[in-house]
């Protein structure tokens, strides 16, 4: 890009065309460059007025802000007699005291009979929900011992049975043997 130190024309073109100084249009396989000397001197002047316009909105909101500004300050003013600040001591003095009464009040509310009696049916509805769930469980663990004990005597008696044929089987054959010889 650097020729022996130098920018390249293809980079000083095109910086003054990302600058706006320049214009580039490509047709066929060339690609063309100008200026009109007047474009700079209107680029300079659109920024000017719009500037202008800038300034002129944010005069209008100061305007505004200060006639706010002095709406606010009007009954604020001091008088002789220092009446403001002593009123502004006691809506202090007024607001810790309202924050020291509802933190009482907050304490005072743990000790409601009403709040007493909400947490006395809460806790009766805890206490019959845990019932009905130790319940289910023992029903559950009963369900599953007799299907267990069930399932161990029908294999028990299976195979019980198994043998009881297996053995009168036997006798039967011989039985059978001894009958026949």
């Amino acid at each position: 890009m650097y020729v022996n130190g130098f920018f390249s024309i293809v980079e000083i073109n095109q910086s003054l065309v990302d600058d706006g100084l320049v214009e580039k249009e490509k047709i066929g396989g060339s690609n063309y460059f100008w200026s009109f000397p007047a474009k700079k001197d209107r680029m300079m002047q659109l920024k000017y007025e719009q500037t202008l316009t800038n300034i002129e909105a944010l005069k209008v909101k100061v305007s505004e802000a200060e006639a706010k500004l002095a709406d606010a300050r009007r009954g604020r003013e001091e008088d002789e007699h220092g009446e403001r600040a002593k009123k502004l001591a006691k809506l202090v003095e007024l607001e810790n005291e309202k924050k020291a009464r509802e933190k009482e009040l907050e304490a005072l509310q743990e000790n409601d009979p009403q709040v007493l009696a909400d947490l006395e049916k809460e806790l009766q509805l805890v206490k019959e929900a845990a019932y009905r769930w130790t319940d289910n469980i023992f029903n559950c663990k009963s369900y599953l011992v007799w299907c267990f004990l069930s399932t161990f005597l029908f294999f028990f008696e299976l195979s019980f049975l198994n043998f009881l044929f297996s053995y009168l089987f036997l006798l039967f054959l011989l039985i059978f043997y001894f009958d026949y010889f």
